[in-house]
């Protein structure tokens, strides 16, 4: 099955998780990699200076590193300032509007691992709140979206969730692997923790305690990822993948499918087939496209 037939036989029940990927196409000059945000982080933060992320360290572990070695930080949160600074000016294409067209016309919730206001800008969104019953925080802002109109529903209508935090409230980007495990223990404890309201343990799957937050759309929907390297760096991500496919082993009437849009690697290395098999075991499917223009054009015409 190619990519545009999975959207076409799920179109009216899908979510998306969509990465950087989109931001870079075609090859566009402002829209940096994580990698070379890192670089210019530490370039003004650091006295040590890199030209690329030391091999054997994550990109998640590069950027705690910095903020051990900087000796010019006044506050806690001055580096993720300036991150949300330097993602500021970004403008969206028109593939960014071609597939959000697509994904509003099918009331398919978009969770990004991204933190720039890309998505909400190509539509003129707007952001709203769930009828939340975790008080909203600017460090875990997991209630808050960005759509035509509030939603009672937001499992079932379309919205832009943010999942690694964004711009707007510079203290939710999670750029370090202290932050990720931080998002962990948050997400931990909305599904497993609490009397009565746990994932594990509701009859009602809206009344669980993270039912008014992106996770559960991330548990409850077929997932599409694409524009995303899903790399080890991702631990935030890939556990909740895990603890996806295991409460789908514990409840089978749960489960949801998941495909993951990659373009096709004619000479996969030991890397890439660990993580076709990372991918197998978590419940996706590997759907491998002719190109780049294949995933980010073509798909939403």
């Amino acid at each position: 099955m190619d990519f545009k037939s999975v959207l076409a036989h799920n179109k009216n029940d899908i979510a998306f998780i969509v990465g950087n990927g989109i931001n870079r196409y075609p090859n566009n000059p402002k829209a940096i990699s994580w990698d070379a945000l890192l670089m210019q982080l530490w370039q003004q933060f650091s006295p040590n200076s890199y030209n690329e992320i030391p091999k054997g360290v994550t990109i998640t572990e590069f950027y705690d590193l910095l903020e051990l070695a900087s000796t010019t930080i006044p506050s806690r949160y001055e580096i993720q300032k300036k991150a949300a600074e330097l993602l500021s000016d970004w403008e969206p294409k028109p593939h960014h509007k071609a597939f959000l067209n697509w994904a509003s016309a099918a009331n398919a919730p978009v969770l990004t691992t991204n933190f720039e206001l890309l998505f909400p800008q190509a539509l003129e969104l707007k952001q709203f709140f769930t009828n939340t019953q975790n008080a909203f925080t600017d460090y875990y802002p997991w209630t808050t979206y960005y759509a035509h109109q509030q939603s009672a529903k937001p499992l079932n209508d379309f919205g832009v969730w943010y999942i690694n935090g964004l711009v707007r409230y510079p203290r939710s980007i999670r750029l370090g692997l202290s932050h990720y495990m931080g998002s962990v223990e948050k997400a931990r404890t909305l599904i497993h923790k609490g009397e009565g309201k746990r994932l594990y343990a509701v009859k009602d799957l809206n009344n669980w305690q993270g039912a008014d937050t992106w996770l559960h759309i991330i548990l409850n929907k077929p997932l599409c990822i694409f524009g995303l390297g899903l790399e080890e760096n991702e631990v935030f991500l890939r556990w909740l993948l895990i603890e996806r496919a295991r409460y789908y082993k514990q409840f089978p009437s749960q489960k949801k499918k998941g495909w993951y849009i990659a373009p096709k690697n004619e000479n996969p290395d030991d890397k890439t087939k660990g993580k076709i098999r990372f991918l197998k075991g978590i419940g996706f499917d590997l759907i491998e496209t002719n190109g780049y223009d294949e995933i980010y054009k073509t798909a939403w015409e």
